[in-house]
């Protein structure tokens, strides 16, 4: 074709372009018209079924309040039968279900990528202007790679939702007269609900029977203290639940107590669900995700700048338009990891199931890469370093005499208690049995961890006591009197009876006893509540002592931790003396001790400084809790809390990784990122593993990215400006990243070299860069080394060039999968067996593909048996000059991290 029909042409396509391109955008505005009708149809429709169901569930409300016949079904709850109906017409109970797409349209949605639809819009151009080849094989290369990712990326995400499952909340209903566990979203309207300590409260609903039921309502009100919730009737004027006195809400928790209440309302119908957008708390973005987000922008800026470059060359040498367009932006689809959400997704679904092997279930996907980046590990000694088999072991008097009365008095306490038992409070009951039948609760002030002791009033022969137990040291100080149970007398707790009873205190909790102070104080008769203000001038009892045994297999799994660069920190609410003779059982050594008292008296800086010198935090409340674990945060530190009590919630939620066990409380459990099934260090550990497994495959994906291929795509950009023609055709770049993406698909499957797994790691964007300055410039000298023989030893035209470089630069990129993906030596760090089938069997269909019959449509020709020869001892120097370069680097990277 000469100058004089380029020019015709270019003149007829150029005339024709407006319309094509009037066509197409009407299309495409068209088709996101339908998308939005169909959209707000479907809205009106939930809105439509919403209102209905609002409606009807006022209907019950007030049929309720009337006392229709659901109120027949107070003791019974609603049938199987009843629930499933009213499942069906009022939906899960979940505030936040978003419309689950059909699965073509969740497909059709990973068209939206800008380079996808540049793409489609430049192979429609192409089969306008008559080019109907590159038309059909960038369809089909676009197609084949968007299915492959979604396939993928979907049933990874289909996997990890059921180990979620797996492990949701779940709550105590009665459905046919029976007590049963069912899943939170399947409460419905009207469900009776059995609530106690530590639970979630599933649905909005009315309290119809209590024992001093404490709810925490923060969430919704912001209130910091529990509220007492009591059952009593519903005031004729209320028009909604929320005016209701005995009224309880979604999301909220009980801190104490026990009740059944009924449930009026369920899903976005909550008074949580209503303000769902403001109240969710969304976890900050963990270390990997910052690292990913840092990673596409860098090569978001490479791809602009080299798609820039090569536009403007090719528009100064006036090559065809067309072919430019398509070049660059194949050029760009070449640079992009298109395939990192997908790598992604997988490979941390892979590891979440790993982990469940390991007996861990993952909340949340991302959470693994932070468990195995952590550094750092704070737990509470008990179940961890102990047994938590707690045996009450002695009750003694003030004097250390053993005393029958302290034993008495600790399990009435426990007995009458009501809010969440304490292993302690299961250890006096499992004691002895004492009969309390002659007793009555009058009233009690149920236990939190700023006082960390609970009170009961209790009734006996026309006397009340108030019966107090709680942390010896605080109990102690609430005291002016003590019983002389050898004299049966009280005496004033002067200086000298202080000393000795302190004294006894620490000499118990020297030997590891952990102790509990009992007191009492008589009140009179017409005491009608108990409040914390009658926890004062008490009379000291005794002591009840409790051993926990040290767990034989803590102190290999904290050497285990420590050897993988993980340091555990004790953060418990126990004493330090009990505290450290744990330690000292299991040759643990103490580096520092900071009790709650210190920290209160500390602010934060101090703290900062504190908090890397000490591993033992005793007598913390939770507050204290949290600023020990914000306090190595802010010293870079990837922090792991594991806890399982209502008052670990705050700290779950701020440590980078949030541990609970499968026995824990809901509070507890919904807060945590990943629930253990066995309440082991061993089993951690093992999670640490695999969560550093996962991100070390991540990464081989990445640095494959940020260097051969880079480099490949680089050379491409600068051969544009060398060469009089395109060193590659579009379709030509499409088919060798769609095999080179192909040819990465298992690297979730990878084995990962044990020194990956030694120290935590974090996704570290100097190092990626730095990686991709040694190792992608590598490749780009051997291209150019590739042009040179085509070019001067071959004399390749075009069509032999393309296709040379199309070979060569797919086989260099394929193949150093084996020196990247190890530190080590590639022959002593063996590859999975489906990685290395892969990668050699994309190598062989890249050297055959110019002998097949799809040689023509692609624009290849067969190259003559010289060049393989030559490209074979490319490859072998290649490979051998990046793995020399890769020793180098790592060694230079490891010296200049060194302090």
């Amino acid at each position: 074709m000469n100058v004089a029909d380029v020019a015709v042409a270019s003149t007829a396509v150029a005339s024709e372009i407006p319309r094509f391109l009037y066509y197409f955008l009407a299309g495409y505005f068209a088709l996101i018209a339908i998308l939005w009708l169909r959209r707000r149809f479907l809205m009106r429709e939930r809105t439509s079924a919403s209102s209905k169901a609002r409606r009807d569930d006022s209907a019950w409300w007030l049929s309720f309040k009337a006392g229709a016949p659901h109120n027949a079904t107070a003791a019974t709850g609603l049938t199987s039968a009843e629930a499933r109906a009213r499942l069906a017409e009022f939906g899960p109970n979940r505030f936040d279900v978003r419309q689950q797409q059909p699965l073509f349209l969740q497909f059709l949605s990973r068209f939206r990528n800008p380079l996808v639809i540049l793409l489609l819009v430049a192979s429609a151009i192409s089969a306008f202007t008559g080019e109907v080849a590159n038309f059909v094989i960038i369809s089909a290369i676009v197609l084949f790679s968007v299915t492959l990712d979604f396939f993928q990326e979907h049933r990874a995400g289909k996997a990890a939702e059921r180990l979620r499952q797996s492990v949701s909340v779940r709550a105590n209903i009665v459905r046919d007269g029976r007590e049963v566990e069912a899943p939170v979203a399947d409460v419905v309207p009207g469900d009776l609900v059995i609530l106690s300590a530590g639970d979630m409260i599933p649905a909005d609903g009315l309290v119809l029977e209590a024992r001093d039921l404490f709810v925490k309502q923060a969430l919704l009100t912001g209130e910091p203290y529990p509220v007492e919730k009591r059952p009593g009737p519903v005031e004729a004027d209320a028009t909604d639940i929320q005016d209701a006195a005995n009224a309880v809400f979604m999301g909220t928790s009980v801190i104490s107590g026990s009740a059944k209440i009924r449930v009026v309302k369920t899903g976005a119908d909550t008074a949580i669900g209503a303000v769902a957008d403001r109240v969710r708390r969304q976890p900050p973005p963990s270390a990997f995700e910052i690292g990913t987000h840092r990673f596409g922008l860098l090569i978001m800026r490479l791809t602009i700048l080299l798609v820039l470059f090569v536009v403007l060359v090719n528009a100064l040498l006036h090559k065809p338009w067309l072919e430019s367009f398509l070049f660059a932006v194949a050029l760009a689809v070449g640079l992009t990891p298109e395939l990192l959400p997908m790598v992604v997704s997988v490979t941390l679904s892979r590891g979440a199931l790993h982990m469940a092997k390991r007996r861990v279930i993952v909340k949340r996907l991302t959470a693994i890469q932070n468990l195995g980046s952590m550094d750092i590990l704070c737990t509470d000694k008990t179940g961890t370093l102990t047994e938590a088999k707690i045996r009450l072991e002695r009750h003694v008097d003030a004097a250390g005499r053993p005393s029958d009365r302290v034993l008495e008095l600790a399990y009435l306490n426990s007995f009458f208690e009501t809010g969440l038992k304490s292993p302690l409070d299961d250890a006096i009951l499992d004691h002895r049995n004492i009969d309390v039948h002659e007793w009555k609760k009058i009233d009690e002030v149920p236990f939190d961890f700023e006082r960390r002791r609970v009170s009961v009033l209790l009734e006996k022969g026309g006397e009340r006591l108030l019966v107090v137990k709680g942390a010896a040291e605080e109990i102690i100080a609430l005291c002016n009197l003590y019983q002389d149970s050898q004299n049966d007398a009280q005496r004033a707790l002067e200086p000298s009876a202080l000393a000795q009873i302190s004294g006894q205190r620490i000499a118990l909790e020297k030997d590891g006893f952990r102790l509990l102070g009992i007191a009492w104080r008589r009140v009179p008769l017409d005491h009608p509540h108990a409040v914390v203000g009658d926890e004062a001038e008490l009379v000291f009892e005794g002591f009840a002592g409790f051993l926990d045994p040290p767990k034989t297999s803590a102190g290999p799994a904290l050497a285990a931790l420590a050897a993988s660069g993980v340091t555990v920190k004790i953060v418990t609410g126990d004493s330090e003396l009990v505290t450290q003779h744990v330690c000292a059982s299991l040759n643990i050594p103490v580096e520092g001790v900071l009790t709650g008292k210190e920290i209160g008296d500390m602010d934060d800086s101090a703290l900062r400084v504190r908090v890397e010198q000490t591993n033992l935090f005793c007598r913390v409340n939770p507050a204290q809790k949290d600023r020990v674990i914000l306090a190595l945060k802010a010293r870079d530190h990837v922090v792991g809390y594991l806890g399982d009590g209502i008052n670990d919630a705050p700290s779950l939620h701020s440590a980078d990784v949030g541990l609970s066990v499968d026995s824990a409380v809901d509070v507890a459990k919904e807060a945590a990122d990943m629930i253990l099934l066995d309440q082991d260090l061993h089993v951690l550990h093992e999670g640490v593993l695999e969560g550093r497994r996962t991100f070390a495959n991540i990464m081989k994906y990445i640095m494959m990215g940020t260097s051969s291929n880079f480099g490949n795509m680089f050379s491409m950009a600068g051969a544009s400006l060398l060469l009089p023609f395109l060193p590659m055709l579009p379709t030509q770049i499409l088919l060798n990243n769609i095999l080179y993406d192909i040819s990465e698909v298992p690297i979730p499957l990878d084995e990962v070299d044990v020194e990956d797994l030694r120290r935590p790691q974090i996704l570290d964007m100097t190092f990626i860069r730095n990686f991709m300055l040694v190792i992608g410039p590598i490749s780009s000298v051997f291209d150019f080394l590739t042009f040179y023989i085509l070019l001067v030893v071959l004399n390749a035209d075009e069509s032999l060039f393309r296709t040379g470089w199309f070979v060569e630069s797919l086989s260099t990129q394929v193949l150093v999968i084996f020196i990247i993906r190890t530190r080590a030596n590639p022959f002593k760090s063996r590859a999975n067996p489906v990685l290395a089938v892969t990668s050699c069997a994309i190598v062989l269909i890249g050297a055959l593909l110019p002998f097949s019959p799809l040689a023509s449509y692609f624009g290849f020709v067969p190259p003559p048996g010289q060049f393989y020869l030559i490209l074979a001892a490319m490859a072998v120097a290649y490979l051998a000059i990046v793995q020399f370069a890769k020793k180098g680097f790592y060694q230079w990277f490891d010296r200049s991290r060194r302090p």
